[in-house]
């Protein structure tokens, strides 16, 4: 009896071993504002531009399905936190991304490190999310303040530009940007002549733009962004502050924006973006690829969350497992080389390393077609754009 319950055992263990593991998959989440002030910044294109990523991916990774969700944070960190515990806790979400508003970044970013899962940010722009408030499993995609600050803010000191007054969101991403910005015309010789705030998503920013108009400052910089952003440039023209000799430097102006303004208001706006549909031989065949499915150019947020899911599936592959510190330690090996970017490197505090460009928006009659918007006006260097590691701020880099 013993020996035949032997053997049975035996013979069950070695049908077990030949059987091929378990088909995973991979649950991504794209968790953004989709019918606020940042729904054409991001917004529901990002999805598709997942969705790009994971087709161009296979469909497949770990032997099972790859499945893209999404949900809209109305830019609420309390509803954002709410849906990220609801993924992670009971329907198997394995990363989340795109992340737009740096105060949702930086809830969620706490709650996938209290889960040891993975996010990739790349909507929000707050450097405190690679910075003081870095994460071992956080990474950040596109982006930041700081890069911003160094591309825009540092191109216009050197050309003249040396006064400032900054029209400012009134939340971590605002005052990231104004402060990041004022350090960079700083230390180039400028001067910052005052700053107001304004709520997120205002209709009325006549007040804020007289008080900038009065500093006689150079140059009004807008930290803010979305239609925050569109409608400060429009009651701008209003004012004629650009007519009267004050430049207007968009902080974080994406090619959605300048689609939404229009080329007649936004001509001669001066702005840095990590992506450009027209770029290159690469850009431009992601870019009419996406415009197919959803009528408009990509701008840099939606090409770094076909990005940084495209980077995350290939990290899952490499590691052979959905383990998050086995991905994290991929995604900081491995080089970021796709349709967004090349020779992007992903540092230890979760920073994606890569170029940026510096643009100016092109006047209507400089434009031979639909979306063409800018001209290059210079690169700027991932290395001079981002803090190393070491001098970022994250405390576990120390």
């Amino acid at each position: 009896m013993t020996s035949r319950f032997v053997a049975a055992a035996v013979a069950a263990f070695s049908l077990t071993a030949v059987l091929p593991a378990a088909a995973q998959g991979v649950k991504i989440g794209i968790l953004n504002d989709q019918s606020g002030v940042y729904a054409d910044y991001g917004g529901k294109s990002s999805i598709e531009a997942a969705k790009i990523a994971a087709e161009e991916f296979g469909g497949t990774v770990l032997g099972g399905k790859i499945e893209i969700v999404s949900a809209d944070h109305q830019n609420k960190p309390d509803l954002a936190v709410s849906i990220a515990r609801k993924w992670y806790d009971t329907e198997s979400v394995d990363m989340i991304t795109e992340l737009t508003t740096s105060s949702v970044a930086l809830a969620v970013q706490e709650v996938t490190k209290e889960k040891k899962k993975i996010n990739i940010v790349v909507g929000a722009a707050s450097s405190a999310l690679t910075g003081a408030s870095c994460s071992p499993y956080g990474f950040h995609w596109a982006f930041d303040t700081h890069a911003l600050a160094v591309g825009t803010g540092g191109a216009l000191v050197k050309a003249g530009g040396d006064s400032w007054f900054f029209l400012t969101a009134d939340y971590a991403f605002g005052h990231a940007l104004e402060k990041d910005t004022s350090d960079v015309v700083k230390a180039n010789g400028g001067k910052v002549l005052g700053a107001v705030r304004h709520p997120l998503n205002s209709s009325d920013f006549s007040s804020f733009l007289l008080q900038a108009q009065a500093s006689k400052a150079k140059v009004i910089g807008l930290a803010n962004a979305g239609a925050d952003t569109i409608n400060s440039v429009k009651q701008a023209a209003e004012f004629g502050i650009v007519a009267g000799g004050q430049k207007l430097a968009g902080l974080l102006l994406t090619a959605s924006e300048v689609h939404g303004l229009g080329l007649k208001a936004a001509q001669g706006l001066v702005l840095t973006e990590s992506f450009y549909w027209d770029l290159n031989d690469k850009t431009r065949a992601f870019s009419e690829k996406f415009y197919k499915r959803t009528g408009r150019m990509p701008s840099m947020i939606q090409a770094g969350t076909y990005s940084s899911t495209l980077s995350y599936l290939k990290a899952v592959k490499a590691a052979g497992t959905k383990d998050s510190d086995a991905v994290v330690k991929k995604l900081k090996e491995l080089p970021v080389d796709d349709s967004f970017t090349s020779g992007g490197k992903v540092q230890a505090n979760g920073r994606m390393v890569a170029d940026l460009y510096l643009f100016e928006v092109k006047k209507p009659e400089e434009s031979k077609r639909d979306w063409d918007y800018y001209k290059l006006l210079a690169k700027v260097p991932g290395s001079t754009a981002y803090p190393s590691a070491k001098d970022s701020g994250c405390p576990l880099t120390k």
